[in-house]
């Protein structure tokens, strides 16, 4: 494809679908899929034609509201329905010939939940049909990847993601353009680009509804990465349970090939990229660079220590970028609206937006995308409702199981790198559980340390055995039978799986035994065999 013709297909599409009086999307995200959104789509469509309705049904992404699936739009969120069914069809559609939205399903757009979020990575998710090249080129889609080919150089594009401020979205929280600008230094004729789609955190579903709402945003940050450190071949590896995301980065890949997006001499310039899909087996480790690149060769997916990084010798050896989805998924914003722009959102050192997904004890379960920076208290009860039932509010584990819990006490602080790091927990990719009154934090700490020990690759013994002797002590404690010494061999035990353990698994599995001892100590307390008696006051 030539610079023009990019231009003439957005505009196209702009006209074909300006032709059409109404635009209904239908979430076909996973959430709302399992629940027979693909069916709702069905009969909205048959309930056009046969009223010859001048009305363009399209599957969209996800609209952020997963508890209220499955969620309908029309217009582009002037209405936005919920719970819908097959049968509310004919009611919809009714509704537009009157003009007057069907009320039982109308959920109000104007909450908090919609009015405080800021969508740079998630700007077309709810908009575009996946699953069509023609919509994510109409919203602008690789205009940013041209205008880095035909007018930046290499240096410039690293450039403006360094001072752009962001920051790898994976968890780590590394700056994205030193990352960058060290694998475009590296000597060699072959370099790799991979985006690290394994996500794997309980209750994290950010990455995979990105990777299924907005395919070819990923595929567009791959390219411009590709270009600014040298790269022709990218990979992206995506856990194998997430056949949704599979099959529309596959159907992605297929349409941008087919319009000499990806290929060879993209826009007329002497710029080459492939990309290809590898799939995960579904082991939690593999979400870790070397064991990542270990699997993509066809070995077991264990670490390796490091130095060598793989910024010097990744993948086969050769010079690697890796990064996660939501990282490359910020690429195309920051090259079409400038450093300056980015760096406008979030904190001085935690710049742009991050996605969250919010689950557990919450009113509005779902995807939210906030500015860095956003209190907790803002994310748990102005967004997400509060705590439904009538419950209170307990704590928040954030990172997954390599995070740790915060407590009510800490509800507002800023949700920043730095922050959360003070308080024993980590940003992680994104996943928010959060838990009501009626919790116990050391069986959360069981959970989350039983998940750690069987994603144990083995590998070392830190984390091969002391996971498992940690998880045991958990369960005696839990069962009544701990004394004050196993309390203070558990934390012992924590401190040495962090300080020896190889890689970021097994040097972050104590973090919710030692964050819900620092916030919670008193319920481990009151559950050993030697607990002082509680005076009566």
């Amino acid at each position: 494809m030539e610079s023009h013709e990019l231009d003439e297909l957005a505009a196209r599409e702009r006209t074909r679908q300006g032709d059409y009086h109404h635009q209904i999307g239908v979430c076909v995200g996973s959430g709302c899929a399992s629940s027979r959104s693909p069916q709702i789509r069905a009969a909205l469509e048959a309930e056009a034609k046969k009223h010859g309705h001048a009305c363009r049904v399209k599957g969209v992404g996800c609209m952020g509201l997963c508890g209220a699936g499955p969620m309908v739009s029309v217009d582009d969120d002037e209405v936005l329905y919920q719970h819908v069914s097959e049968s509310d069809a004919t009611r919809i559609y009714a509704g537009l010939e009157k003009g007057e939205p069907v009320e039982d399903l109308v959920i109000a757009n104007d909450t908090p939940f919609f009015t405080k979020q800021v969508r740079v990575v998630r700007r077309n998710a709810g908009k575009i049909d996946p699953d069509r090249i023609e919509d994510y080129i109409a919203e602008g889609g690789y205009s940013a990847l041209r205008k880095a080919l035909t007018e930046m150089t290499p240096e410039e594009v690293i450039d403006e993601v360094r001072t752009s401020g962001l920051r790898g979205r994976g968890g780590a929280g590394y700056p994205t353009g030193l990352k960058w600008s060290t694998v475009s230094k590296m000597k060699s004729p072959q370099k790799y680009v991979i985006c690290n789609g394994d996500e794997g955190d309980p209750g994290a579903f950010m990455d995979r509804s990105v990777m299924e709402s907005d395919p070819h945003l990923i595929l567009e940050g791959m390219a411009i990465a590709g270009y600014a450190i040298g790269a022709t071949q990218g990979y992206i590896y995506v856990r194998a349970e997430y056949p949704l995301a599979i099959e529309r980065l596959k159907n992605a890949i297929k349409q941008a090939r087919k319009y000499e997006l990806l290929g060879e001499n993209i826009f007329g310039t002497d710029f080459d990229f492939s990309i290809e899909i590898r799939l995960g087996a579904g082991a939690f480790v593999c979400g870790e660079e070397t064991a990542l690149i270990a699997s993509i060769e066809g070995k077991r997916g264990s670490p390796r220590p490091r130095p060598p990084y793989p910024a010097e010798s990744g993948l086969w050896g050769k010079p690697t970028l890796i990064n996660n989805v939501e990282t490359f998924a910020n690429i195309t914003a920051i090259i079409e609206k400038g450093s300056a722009w980015f760096s406008s959102i979030g904190t001085e050192k935690s710049t742009g937006t991050k996605i969250f997904a919010l689950s557990g004890k919450i009113t509005n379960i779902g995807l939210i995308e906030v500015p860095m920076g956003i209190s907790l208290g803002e994310i748990i009860y102005d967004i997400g409702g509060g705590i439904p039932d009538g419950h209170e509010f307990k704590a928040v584990q954030t990172g997954g199981p390599s995070g740790g819990c915060i407590p009510a006490v800490h509800l507002e602080v800023s949700v920043d790198y730095e922050s959360l790091k003070a308080l024993g927990s980590i940003m992680g990719s994104g996943g928010m559980i959060v838990m009501d009154d009626t919790a116990s934090m050391v069986e959360v700490a069981h959970y989350f340390m039983e998940f750690s020990k069987s994603e144990s690759c083995g590998k070392c013994i830190p984390c091969r055995v002391g996971t498992a002797q940690m998880y045991d002590l958990l369960a005696l404690i839990i069962s009544g039978e701990a004394t004050s010494a196993d309390l203070q061999l558990l934390e012992d035990l924590c401190e040495m799986v962090r300080d020896t353990s190889l890689c970021g698994l097994g040097q972050s599995a104590p973090n919710p035994v030692l964050s819900t001892l620092r916030y919670f100590r008193e319920e481990y307390e009151a559950l050993l065999v030697d607990a002082k008696p509680v005076e009566a006051k």
